[in-house]
C-alpha cells in the first residue's frame, strides 16, 4: 500500500475507486484501516472514490511517541487530504474516529461536503472514563491483545455470541493475534480519554449526522445522542447492533450511511 509524509510521520492509506466525490473514513481506537473491510463493496458500488488509513500508532502508519489526541490525529487526517489533492470530501469517523472527525470539522470544516460521526461521543464522561482507565491499568500488565478480547465483549451484542459463534471466535483470533505495543496503545488511549468538544460542537456548519446502535453499551447511546443535540441541524439514525454494528450489520449500517449522504451529493 502507498505511504505519504505529512505532518512529521509517514501514514499508510489506500485510495480506491474512480468516483467524482470521496468518502473518507477515520478508524477508532487500535484499529486499522481493514476496519472498514465490510463497507468498502457497498460504498464503491454506490459510484464513491474511497480513501482509508491506519491512524497514527497503529498499522503501518509510523508510531511515534505519545501520548496523542484528537487534534492531532485529526491533523495527519487533514494533511493526508490535502497530499491527495481531494476537495468536498463526506468524512465519517467511528468511535475514536468520531472524535478524531469532530477535531476535523471544526478547525478545517471548509473541506467537507457532510460529517457523520459514528458510535462516538463529545465527551467520555464519568462512566466511560472509568472503563479506559481500567484498560490503561490493565495493559502494561495483560498486553494489548488481551484487552482487545475484553472490547470484543462490550463491542459485540449477546445474539452476536450465540448465534453467529464461528465469526465471534474470529474476530477474538484477530484480536489475540493483535500486534500494537503497550505504549502505541496508551498513546491513541489517551485520545479517547482526553477528547472533548463540548463547548465548541456549535461552530459546526457542515451537515452532519450522528450515527448510533440500538444495544451500544460500550459508548451509551445517550451520549452519542447528546451529541447530535448540540451541534446545529444534525441529522439523528440509529442502525442494527451494538457498538461493532459495522461489522455485526454490516448491510444495514451502509444502507442508513449511503441513503444519508445521497441526499447530500453535488
Amino acid at each position: 500500500m502507498p505511504t505519504a509524509n505529512v505532518n512529521g510521520i509517514h501514514i499508510n492509506y489506500q485510495l480506491e475507486g474512480d468516483g467524482p466525490e470521496t468518502i473518507v473514513l477515520i478508524n477508532g481506537l487500535a484499529d486499522d484501516l481493514e476496519t472498514w473491510v465490510l463497507q468498502m463493496d457497498d460504498l464503491l458500488g454506490a459510484g464513491y472514490r474511497v480513501l482509508r488509513f491506519d491512524n497514527r500508532g497503529v498499522g503501518q502508519t509510523d508510531k511515534p511517541e505519545g501520548p496523542y489526541t484528537s487534534r492531532m490525529l485529526a491533523d495527519d487526517a487533514k494533511a493526508l487530504v490535502d497530499e491527495l489533492g481531494l476537495r468536498d470530501v463526506h468524512l465519517m469517523g467511528v468511535s475514536m474516529g468520531g472524535m478524531i472527525a469532530q477535531e476535523y470539522a471544526l478547525n478545517d470544516g471548509g473541506n467537507l461536503r457532510t460529517l457523520t460521526l459514528a458510535c462516538t461521543y463529545a465527551a467520555p464522561g464519568p462512566f466511560c472514563s472509568r472503563m479506559f482507565a481500567m484498560w490503561r491499568d490493565m495493559a502494561p500488565e495483560n498486553g494489548v491483545p488481551f484487552i482487545m478480547r475484553d472490547v470484543t465483549l462490550w463491542a459485540f451484542t449477546v445474539p452476536f455470541f450465540e448465534e453467529r459463534e464461528d465469526e465471534a471466535k474470529e474476530f477474538e483470533a484477530e484480536m489475540a493475534a493483535m500486534d500494537m505495543s503497550v505504549e502505541a496503545y496508551l498513546a491513541q488511549l489517551n485520545v479517547i480519554q482526553t477528547h472533548d468538544t463540548t463547548a465548541r460542537l456549535d461552530r459546526i456548519s457542515v451537515p452532519a449526522l450522528v450515527l448510533t446502535e440500538k444495544q451500544d453499551i460500550l459508548i451509551p447511546v445517550s451520549l452519542s445522542k447528546r451529541l447530535q443535540e448540540q451541534i446545529p441541524g444534525a441529522d439523528w439514525a440509529t442502525t442494527k447492533g451494538g457498538h461493532a454494528c459495522m461489522w455485526e450489520h454490516p448491510g444495514e449500517f451502509n444502507r442508513t450511511y449511503l441513503e444519508w449522504i445521497g441526499a447530500h451529493r453535488s
